[in-house]
């Protein structure tokens, strides 16, 4: 049987946007984890006030890339530069389609000579392991996709164990494992602990917006590692966290995770879309939300929208650069937090009492995505300035907040109309009951949202303003 590709999907639907707009791939779930090890909300409060225990061994595809041509194909595919990148730093990887679009980003670890670990969501793995297969490099692959959303009792196994200790008291809990001082480990820069009489390597990241880090090893030790983690926060308020809260750190911090892949038009493009399958992530991802064009090219973002400008360098050639170089200089839009009207959403919730038909859309907490890929209309005046594209509720913050990106004309503290639910009422997506749109107020706010994200992180991406 011929093997069916995301191309002959496309050419199936008819319409792009049709087709993933009404995707029937279900609710994104993050797997083994449990959903929570106490509450949601405690959970969130935790990484502010204490500190907290994430666990990512689960939800990310892993792809080592080994070989003399490593660095000469990542170095292709990144909007990144690669010239100061030696041994034992870690950035975070954006690559472009050839119109200069965000295919999607993962953080890459610089972990030896000619060996990098990419870990973050199929999209980019996808991406650089099809130019790895057929770009005639010397380099070998080792992925490892994330674990089964739904393992059925089967056993799950992985590669890496991947721990993130982060919170206020974050530090104390890594010394007592360390048995004595951590090394001053620079932010995005690797070294070497003890946990529980092992070497484990560390990446200082902060997800939380505290410090912390975050350490990884063979799963097989995974257990171990995590008792004494856990052991030496008992007196230091440490929270596991569970997959309901563990996503919603974003709000606070900043990164917005899962714009569309740009992979699906352009002629350079389709040999591509020809390299996957009919079940990639790329073919079976679902778009969700009021904002609606039957130009799947509109749902595109490029890295300035996204925050990521301050990553394009023209010190190298890369797929996407010629696209870039046309446009870095041109108005664009930008990312902000949008935080949500009390009022507007205690009526969306009171609708759920409302006779049948007259509900709103569902607002689930503490994490209201219901598509891969959310596209909420924003408008001033009746006039569309940006989308909402990751929503939820911060416990820390008392807030609906959500990222996402507006025209430059827009400023920090206008109010602005979301328009929440789907038209003609609602999509075919499972995730999706029959429900009427509404209007919710959102006031443009900082990216990062959170005062200690702000003041915490090293001069990036999440702090910058355009």
């Amino acid at each position: 049987m011929t093997r069916k590709t995301l191309e002959d999907a496309l050419a199936s639907a008819g319409n792009t946007v049709d087709m993933l707009r009404n995707s029937q791939i279900g609710a994104y779930v993050y797997p083994v984890v449990p959903p929570e090890f106490t509450n949601w909300r405690s959970e969130q409060w935790a990484w502010s006030h204490s500190a907290v225990l994430f666990d990512q061994s689960h939800h990310m595809a892993e792809l080592m890339v080994e070989g003399p041509d490593a660095r000469k194909l990542l170095s292709y595919l990144a909007i990144n530069s690669f010239e100061n990148f030696p041994v034992d730093k870690a950035k975070h990887f954006v690559p472009c389609s050839h119109g200069g679009h965000v295919i999607g980003d993962v953080i890459i670890f610089h972990l030896a000579e000619n060996q990098y670990n990419l870990v973050g969501r199929a999209p980019t793995v996808n991406w650089v392991e099809f130019n790895a297969s057929t770009g005639g490099y010397d380099v070998e692959l080792a992925r490892d996709d994330r674990s089964p959303p739904r393992p059925g009792g089967k056993p799950v196994v992985r590669r890496h164990y991947r721990y993130q200790i982060q919170g206020p008291n974050a530090p104390q809990i890594l010394e007592k494992l360390n048995g004595g001082p951590v090394p001053e480990i620079r932010f995005f820069n690797m070294d070497e602990i003890t946990i529980a009489g092992r070497k484990v390597r560390a990446l200082r990241h902060g997800m939380a917006g505290a410090p912390g880090l975050e350490v990884w090893g063979p799963y097989e030790e995974g257990e171990e590692i995590r008792a004494a983690i856990i052991e030496a926060g008992r007196d230091h308020g440490l929270h596991q966290v569970g997959s309901r809260a563990y996503a919603t750190n974003t709000l606070e911090s900043g990164w917005i995770p899962s714009p569309l892949p740009a992979v699906y038009t352009g002629e350079k493009m389709k040999p591509y879309r020809e390299w996957l399958p009919a079940d990639s992530y790329e073919a079976t991802g679902s778009i969700g939300g009021s904002f609606v064009s039957a130009d799947i090219e509109d749902y595109y973002v490029n890295p300035y929208e996204l925050g990521y400008g301050i990553y394009v360098k023209f010190d190298h050639d890369f797929i996407g650069r010629e696209a870039l170089e046309k446009m870095k200089d041109a108005p664009q839009r930008r990312k902000v937090t949008f935080e949500w009207n009390a009022e507007d959403v205690a009526r969306v919730m009171a609708s759920m009492f409302a006779p049948e038909g007259e509900a709103y859309k569902y607002i689930d907490l503490p994490l209201s995505n219901y598509a891969s890929s959310s596209y909420d209309r924003i408008e001033m005046g009746g006039r569309t300035v940006g989308f909402s594209m990751f929503a939820g509720y911060s416990y820390n913050e008392k807030s609906m907040l959500s990222l996402g990106i507006v025209d430059p004309d827009i400023n920090e503290g206008d109010v602005l109309t979301l328009v929440w639910g789907e038209e003609d009422g609602g999509t075919r997506k499972t995730t999706v009951e029959p429900h009427r749109q509404t209007e919710i107020r959102v006031r443009v706010s900082p990216v990062p949202y959170s005062k200690m994200a702000r003041e915490s992180y090293a001069d990036s991406w999440r702090t910058r303003r355009a």
